[in-house]
């Protein structure tokens, strides 16, 4: 049990998107809202991001009191993903998908279908190829299906042979090639795929060939999972962010991003693994070996508040607010996002690179841009008693 300062990720409701703390992963992903539309909240996290975040690489950016349409009209959503999807199938992130575009935007998204900025980040790609079949399995308008073959067809392509995902394809420079579990990349696939390996209603149109080759591609990323599992003084943790595309040790993404043992994208991946029948001796221990990582990693004494600021405008953001750790014994159990390889302490680092041990000593521009604790793994502590009830 980790003793040293810590906190909680405090959720900041955008005024015009519904925002959820990854990973939420599997209450997103072909999962129906309460009206029963699809979800639209697999979106969310890139279109917080085209509101919220400063990014010259976009080709169009919102417009005052953007007009965005109601989830009930998937549609239009459905038709807003066939404008995005790219020539090579896949599609750019850090758009909202809701977004009731003006014209000057249709147009700028129109000329760029030949952007190679195709990645499987913040939701993209898997998030619009899921949505496309939920729309088809109910609509069977032939449109969205062909857009759902191109934009698997695209991601079968970009699997290495190993069974891991880069980030970015097929623009594999810098970290953008390495094996991505950071915002749920290649875990999103992953869950996409288990769907539809396991007849989910929502892809039962995916029969024949196209299914063999998914099947195929589903068996290589569970073994790649099980391969980028992070060995510690001879025991199994989780994993981290990004992992090499060659030999899976851990690897640095951003500047602030550093080889790591990762709490909040592990949780994904160890939920991930808990979803697959009749999980083999080598997956079962992966499980087991993260859930004691997860006891082991707990952080108890402190939580994470938020307080007002003087307005400070950053890189990427702009904030009222800082953040700040109080002791308080009677705060919830929560994790550092980085543990540190080797020593096993939380770690921060702003955008100097440089790692330091308290969240106190970086800037304030990563304090507040940037989620250094997390409540994920408590998510686990109850999934994770049933599963073992039905495994073993």
């Amino acid at each position: 049990m980790k003793t040293v300062p810590s906190g909680f990720a405090v959720i900041v409701k955008l005024p015009v998107i519904r925002y959820i703390a990854l990973p939420a992963l599997f209450g997103i992903l072909s999962v129906y809202a309460q009206n029963g539309y699809p979800d639209v909240l697999r979106f969310a996290d890139s279109a917080q991001h085209w509101y919220r975040i400063f990014d010259d690489e976009r080709v169009i950016e919102p417009v005052p009191d953007q007009p965005r349409y109601d989830e009930s009209d998937y549609i239009q959503i459905a038709d807003n993903i066939l404008l995005f999807q790219k020539a090579n199938g896949g599609w750019a992130k850090n758009y909202d998908m809701q977004a009731i575009l003006n014209q000057d935007q249709i147009n700028a998204v129109q000329e760029s279908k030949h952007h190679l900025n195709t990645t499987f980040d913040n939701g993209a790609t898997h998030g619009q190829i899921s949505y496309l079949a939920e729309v088809y399995s109910r609509t069977t308008i032939k449109k969205y299906k062909a857009a759902f073959i191109q934009g698997i067809e695209f991601t079968l392509k970009a699997q290495y042979d190993n069974g891991g995902w880069p980030q970015f394809f097929p623009d594999t420079s810098g970290y953008r090639k390495y094996i991505t579990f950071n915002d749920n990349a290649m875990t999103g696939i992953m869950v996409m795929f288990h769907k539809i390996v396991t007849g989910n209603p929502d892809y039962g149109f995916v029969t024949g060939d196209l299914l063999n080759h998914i099947e195929t591609a589903y068996e290589s990323g569970i073994t790649c999972i099980l391969n980028c599992q992070i060995i510690e003084h001879g025991m199994k943790t989780a994993w981290c962010q990004q992992h090499d595309q060659k030999n899976f040790m851990p690897r640095e993404a951003r500047n602030f991003e550093k080889p790591s043992i990762c709490n909040r994208e592990s949780v994904a991946l160890t939920k991930f693994l808990m979803q697959i029948h009749h999980p083999s001796a080598e997956i079962i221990d992966a499980i087991e070996s993260s859930m004691q990582w997860y006891r082991d990693s707990e952080i108890h004494g402190i939580r994470q508040e938020w307080i007002e600021a003087e307005e400070e405008t950053f890189i990427y953001h702009k904030s009222k607010y800082d953040k700040i750790l109080v002791e308080d014994d009677e705060a919830p159990r929560i994790w550092a996002r980085f543990y540190e390889l080797g020593t096993h302490v939380p770690i921060f680092c702003g955008r100097d690179g440089i790692v330091r041990y308290a969240m106190s000593e970086i800037d304030r521009d990563r304090r507040t841009g940037y989620g250094w604790y997390v409540y994920d793994p408590e998510e686990l502590y109850t999934e994770y008693p049933e599963w073992k009830k039905k495994t073993l």
